[in-house]
């Protein structure tokens, strides 16, 4: 364990770190035994240091007074026939909640 937190392999996974002690001829164990050791002690995630980003807030449409702010939506209506539909258009006031204008 003492190998595969040391600083030089922290952030390669076991199979890396069995490659590269091969290559300079050190031998230590099978790479399941690494896997092994590593799920004993709930290590078996990701081992490279992740970028961590700022939450993003969602945008709030905030109106103080009527006609500042409009909203719209578009909404399927099942025609006369199979396979028939209307889009309906409605564009809305989010302050009063009143349809400005709707279109079919």
């Amino acid at each position: 364990m003492a190998v595969l937190d040391s600083p030089r392999f922290a952030d390669k996974s076991p199979g890396q770190v069995w490659a590269a002690l091969l290559d300079e001829g050190v031998y230590l164990c099978f790479q399941a035994t690494m896997y092994r050791l590593l799920r004993e002690r709930g290590q078996t995630g990701e081992r490279r240091a992740q970028a961590l980003r700022p939450p993003t807030r969602k945008p709030e449409l905030e109106a103080d007074g009527p006609n500042q702010v409009w909203s719209w939506d578009i909404t399927k209506l099942k025609g006369p026939a199979r396979g028939v539909y209307y889009l309906l258009y409605v564009i809305i006031d989010i302050f009063s909640r009143k349809v400005m204008h709707w279109e079919i």
